[in-house]
This record gives C-alpha cells, structure tokens and sequence, in this order.
C-alpha cells in the first residue's frame, strides 16, 4: 500500500515486523499497524509508503532504500529474522545521509545494535500500566506542537537502565505508575545520517492513532531528514505554554 502526498518532498518508508494473530492487536490495528503510522506521516504533509518483510529483499531492498528520505523501523519480537544482508543496507543509506526512525522494541532490533554498538537491552517491562511521555528538551524539533506531558493510559511499560550510549539530544523521558523512569525519546548522528529512538508503540495499544503521537512521528521525520530536503518542523513552543494546567495527572 503506498500513501502519496507530492506537497512535500520528503519520502518516508514504514517498516514494520509482521504482527501477531491476536484480537487485541486487529482490534487496536484493523488495517496494520504501519498502515496508521504512514496515515499519520501523510496527513502532516510527508510522502510516505509501507514495507514489511514478506516483501522482496525483506521489503529492505536497494531501490526501495535509495529511493527513502526517512525510514521508520516497528519490531518487537522477530528481530533475528531480519537478514545480515538487510541490516547492511539500511546501515550505509544511514551512514550515507538517510533517516531512521526506530519505535518500540526495535532497540534490540540489528540495526539498532549495529548502529549504536550496544545491546539496547532495558532493566524490565510490564504490561497495562499508565505512562507519562515528559519532554525534557522543549526546544528541539521533534518536540514542537507536542502536549506536556503525552498521557497514556494503558502502555506497556520499560524502564532503566537501558543499554544505550549517551544520546546528542534526550527529548522525551517517560514516567510510569510503578515509579520506573525510561528515557523514550532519544536522538543520535551517525555519520551523514540522522537516528531517532521512540518507545511507545506496543502492538495492542492504538497509541498511532493519536493526534499527540503522531505530531512526534511527523516531527522525527522532520528532524531526520534534516536539511537536505529543505524540511523544518513547527517552531518549538516557548517555555510558558508548557505550563501544566491543574489536575493533568487525574485525567
């Protein structure tokens, strides 16, 4: 399925892991979970496409790649499947100027590692708890237009430590109900290329569906494109309009 809007000249591809046969997932994604993602990209302004890996080459293909500004890369489990050949490929289009825009469990995913040269491992996770996506840098690009903080009421949870090197730039800091912190926004350069790290994401939780969590996907794709498409996100908001309005932790 491909998702065109030629207003822009970014050219996202949404890569994503095939989802498990569960009914909370097809409830939470009827028509794919990277089918919501490239929704979002599209309806912000971005051209974007979907992949998968039962596509040729792993839907990681040399065309593909070459013809790809902003790669996002959704994974959870099937990590290991992914070829070494694949892998190789997106590392030198990142290496060479390319995006990439990591979600979720993709941490632990080959690229991750072969990019960040560590195991991406956390210290735990749980499911169905309540999560607090806190912007710690209100200045940077991927956080412009986004609510202080993004509330979600049943996430899964991560917490630290979280085997990763010290980011260029810590957007997001997530809070959860148990008290554990996770750093949920990261971003980092490698070599011409541009990576962005976003933990929220897990298959049966719609969270692509929402307004707040897509302006972030659409500004990380921003951000990662950088300058070479002429693309610049939304101003960031000034300080004061980060006031926290009474009662937001009761919604």
């Amino acid at each position: 399925m491909t998702h065109v809007n030629a207003a822009r000249a970014i050219r996202a591809t949404v890569w994503a892991e095939d989802l498990p046969r569960d009914p909370a997932v097809q409830a939470a994604y009827p028509a794919g979970l990277h089918t919501a993602i490239a929704d979002g990209l599209t309806e912000r302004g971005l051209a974007a496409r979907t992949s998968g890996p039962g596509e040729p080459e792993q839907g990681l293909g040399g065309e593909l790649l070459a013809g790809t500004d902003v790669l996002f890369w959704w994974a959870h489990a099937r990590h290991e499947e992914v070829s070494d050949a694949a892998v190789a490929r997106v590392r030198d289009r990142v290496l060479s100027g390319m995006g990439l825009v990591l979600l979720h469990s993709a941490m632990e995913s080959k690229i991750f590692r072969a990019l960040l040269g560590t195991s991406g491992r956390i210290g735990g996770w749980r499911h169905g708890d309540r999560e607090a996506v806190w912007t710690v840098d209100p200045t940077h690009p991927i956080a412009a237009g986004v609510p202080q903080p993004i509330l979600l009421r049943e996430h899964e949870m991560y917490c630290e430590p979280f085997d990763v090197p010290t980011p260029d730039e810590l957007v997001f800091v997530s809070g959860f109900a148990g008290g554990e912190v996770f750093r949920s926004g990261l971003a980092y350069r490698r070599g011409l290329g541009r990576l962005f790290y976003f933990s929220p994401g897990h298959e049966s939780c719609p969270v692509y569906h929402r307004e707040d969590i897509r302006t972030v996907l659409a500004n990380a794709a921003r951000w990662a494109a950088g300058e070479r498409q002429g693309a610049s996100a939304e101003a960031p908001a000034p300080w004061p309009s980060l006031r926290r309005a009474p009662g937001w932790y009761a919604r």
